[in-house]
């Protein structure tokens, strides 16, 4: 075949014809006067440049390909025989048999995937490459595949294959993905043992969360959740995100964290809690902000305590599946320093299902992210079962799968509305301490049938009426109107508590034999199995103890 007769079509090129000068103007023809052109002051013993360099159509065709580094193919008719292939083809697969069929001659095409590309190329006349494809020789190389047509005529098609090798590029790229992906596995490990390995379990709530860090094509990021037990049958539920991806997060996230389980220990109410994280998330860095909802559930009270930090709104279900979400107050996120932030409530009756949860569930590139929050409520309100069947549910709703690109964090509690025997374990009962010294007896008294009408046994119940009288006392001594006792029982624990008008907290002392006072406090923490205070959102205070129920 004479190759000089073939051309290769290369995508976004044409073949310019190249103008020619046959004659040099010779001096006799230059009209009188004139200025020489520049190419005629060259010195007579310098050639001219173009006697020098070939023009390309008198390049021969097969020496070029031949001398390229790359390896070059040329396929010829609709069987795609081969027609050649150069030096650079030869070393790398061997000798190969000229006028052969590509599929008998060329085996080493089939698998990169490159037969089906041929017919596509040479039916649509467009150039197509496929990218970093490995080759049986264990390289990689970059094929396109090019239409060319012999010129005179145009009837006949073929195709010239030309392979970059890119295994340097390609180990390197390799490299780099292995790199990726150790550091997201590194970042996912260090954010799955910063989450709790499992939830605290509330005597009146029952809990689940879940976690879905992101696909593989983004780095995981700083959700968290939390759920801590306060003492006295009060929990505090706490959901956050840390802006920004990879190992970095994770690790503010967990000092994030570990400062909420302390700031928690205080008892302090929800705004409060984020006003010191704010100030430690500044501390932490500078640059590094997060959203954040803490809550807190007293059974007494029925309602979720709240305060949030630039996060998504609570939404909670009640038991005829009607969604509300929880009202401002927000303030700003946790590390913009300077905010006041407050607390706000809303209802969690018996039956009823809250739900905390980071963007990730609800944003969408595509979508408004009030759209998201509301496609969250419809799914909510069909949403039953248990906080573990809620958690999945919801999580399928929103089309979260392996390959999302966002950190996924979902809280679900319920406030479970119970009955018949169940509903006999979890009891409450309170008196108002009215008058002098004589609301000290009365109290006991109080304690005394009530416990008996709980049928606890007689050494639970005679430690009962002792710490009843001893907080009581604590509270007429050192409290001011009004008082208020209040007895609880659930399945787990005997809890009394004591309030009162002062915002003074009691601390345990040790008395010298000589003092008249200062030994209740200290009575109550040895024969409790745990005891606090904190004080109330009306400027006064709870003081409680708790004995831990031996199970039948």
């Amino acid at each position: 075949m004479n190759f000089t007769r073939w051309s290769a079509r290369l995508p976004g090129t044409q073949r310019r014809a190249a103008a020619r000068t046959d004659t040099a103007l010779s001096p006799d023809r230059r009209a009188d006067g004139s200025v020489p052109a520049a190419r005629a002051e060259q010195p007579a013993d310098e050639a001219p440049l173009a006697a020098d360099v070939p023009s390309v159509d008198e390049l021969p065709v097969r020496d070029v390909l031949g001398r390229v580094p790359a390896l070059v193919a040329l396929l010829h008719g609709p069987e795609h025989r081969l027609a050649y292939v150069n030096d650079a083809y030869v070393a790398a697969f061997g000798i190969r048999d000229l006028g052969a069929r590509a599929r008998e001659a060329l085996p080493e095409l089939d698998e990169p995937g490159l037969f089906p590309l041929l017919d596509q190329v040479q039916r649509s006349g467009r150039p197509r490459t496929l990218k970093s494809r490995k080759a049986p020789d264990g390289r990689s190389y970059t094929f396109t595949c090019t239409p060319v047509t012999e010129s005179h005529n145009g009837d006949g098609r073929g195709v010239l294959v030309f392979a970059t090798d890119v295994t340097d590029h390609a180990e390197a790229a390799g490299r780099l993905r292995a790199s990726e992906r150790s550091q997201r596995e590194t970042a996912v490990t260090l954010q799955r043992s910063l989450l709790p390995q499992e939830l605290e379990e509330p005597d009146d709530l029952r809990v689940a969360a879940t976690y879905h860090p992101g696909g593989t094509e983004a780095a995981v990021g700083g959700d968290w959740y939390d759920v801590i037990t306060l003492g006295g049958g009060r929990t505090a539920l706490v959901i956050g995100d840390v802006m920004g991806r990879g190992v970095r997060a994770a690790a503010v996230m967990g000092q994030l964290r570990t400062a909420v389980r302390a700031y928690a220990r205080l008892d302090l109410p929800p705004h409060e809690v984020l006003q010191l994280l704010d100030g430690l998330a500044a501390e932490i860095d500078a640059n590094q902000i997060a959203t954040c909802v803490y809550a807190i559930h007293d059974p007494n009270e029925g309602r979720l305590v709240y305060a949030s930090a630039g996060h998504l709104p609570i939404l909670v279900r009640d038991e005829d599946g009607t969604v509300q979400r929880a009202d401002e107050p927000t303030g700003p996120p946790l590390g913009t320093g300077g905010w006041i932030h407050a607390s706000g409530s809303i209802a969690l009756p018996p039956g009823s299902t809250a739900v905390l949860y980071t963007d990730g569930l609800v944003e969408r590139r595509d979508e408004d992210l009030d759209e998201g929050i509301a496609a969250l409520e419809r799914a909510l309100s069909g949403a039953t079962g248990t906080p573990q069947v809620v958690c999945d549910r919801l999580v399928r709703s929103a089309g979260v799968t392996p390959d999302h690109d966002d950190d996924v964090a979902v809280l679900v509690l319920q406030h479970p509305a119970r009955k018949g025997a169940e509903a006999e374990l979890f009891r409450n009962a309170a008196l108002e301490l009215l008058g002098g010294v004589e609301a000290a007896p009365r109290a006991r008294a109080f304690a005394s049938g009530v416990l008996t009408s709980w049928r606890f046994p007689a050494e639970l119940h005679d430690l009962g009426v002792l710490a009843t009288s001893e907080l009581v006392a604590n509270s007429l001594q050192h409290g001011t109107p009004p008082m208020r006792l209040r007895l609880r029982r659930t399945d787990r624990r005997l809890i009394i508590e004591v309030t009162d008008g002062d915002d003074h907290l009691p601390r345990r002392r040790r008395a010298e034999p000589g003092d008249e006072s200062g030994r209740g406090i200290a009575i109550v923490a040895t024969i409790a199995s745990n005891w606090g205070s904190r004080r109330t959102p009306g400027g006064g205070k709870a003081v409680w103890c708790e004995f831990v129920l031996q199970k039948p």
